[in-house]
C-alpha cells in the first residue's frame, strides 16, 4: 500500500488511464476526438511531469514557500499551453473549437490530479 503513496507511481498510473480513456472515446465517439490528440496528450503529459519535477526541487530548498512553489507551477503550466495552443492553431488546422475542448479536457484532468496530490500531501508537510 505503500507503494501506491508514490506520487511519481500515482502521475504514471493516472496517466495510463487517461491515455486508455482517450483511446476507448476514440473507438466508441470518433467525432469527439481530435485528429491532434495524442499530440495533446503527449505535450500536457510532459509539461506535468517536467512543472512536477522543478517543484519537487524548489520544494526541498524552499519548502516554507510551498504555496508560492505550487502557484508558480500553474502559471507555468497555463502560459506554456496558451503557447502550445497558438503555435498548433496559427497554422490552421481544422476543426479548431474540437481542438480546443480536447485540450482543456485533458489539461483540466491533469489540474485536477495535480490539486489531489496537493491536497493530500498538506497534512504530512505541515508542522
Amino acid at each position: 500500500m505503500k507503494l501506491l503513496r508514490n506520487v511519481q507511481l500515482q502521475f504514471f498510473l493516472f496517466s495510463a488511464l487517461v491515455a486508455a480513456l482517450i483511446g476507448i472515446l476514440g473507438l466508441i465517439f470518433p467525432q469527439l476526438i481530435h485528429e491532434k490528440i495524442w499530440n495533446i496528450y503527449f505535450f500536457i503529459l510532459i509539461l506535468s511531469l517536467i512543472i512536477s519535477i522543478i517543484s519537487g526541487l524548489l520544494l526541498r530548498s524552499f519548502s516554507e514557500n510551498f504555496f508560492n512553489i505550487m502557484v508558480l507551477g500553474t502559471v507555468l503550466r497555463f502560459i506554456a499551453s496558451m503557447v502550445f495552443i497558438t503555435i498548433v492553431v496559427l497554422p490552421g488546422i481544422q476543426n479548431i473549437i474540437l481542438f480546443i475542448g480536447d485540450f482543456f479536457t485533458i489539461f483540466l484532468f491533469y489540474l485536477v490530479f495535480d490539486i489531489y496530490t496537493f491536497l493530500s500531501n498538506l497534512r504530512p508537510i505541515s508542522k
